[in-house]
């Protein structure tokens, strides 16, 4: 789990809405890819998948007044999810700085 300080602060709906409008685009530049990125939002959690290539949700946010949490959780498969939550990381703690 990484933590990253809610400085803005951004509130989960905040969140939400920058990771709809704005993280698709910016993985994609930063990787070269193509990757499709889905989000569902429920009170202070984020969820996000990549449907195309890893199956379920990969990474959990919880997003509070303080931090934002980036949790990975468990896929099958060898899809590298290091790169992906590197640039997940970088994303917000632009956004939430």
């Amino acid at each position: 789990m990484t933590a990253i300080k809610n400085i803005q602060p951004l509130s989960p709906e905040a969140v939400f809405d920058l990771l709809k409008v704005e993280f698709s685009e910016y993985v994609n530049n930063a990787l070269g890819s193509n990757l499709s990125v889905e989000f569902a939002h429920v009170a202070d959690i984020v969820n996000i998948s990549f449907p195309e290539v890893i199956e379920g949700t990969v990474f959990t946010l919880t997003v509070s007044d303080d931090s934002i949490e980036v949790s990975k959780n468990e896929t099958e498969g060898d899809y590298n999810t290091d790169l992906l939550e590197e640039q997940l990381n970088e994303f917000l703690a632009v956004k939430a700085g």
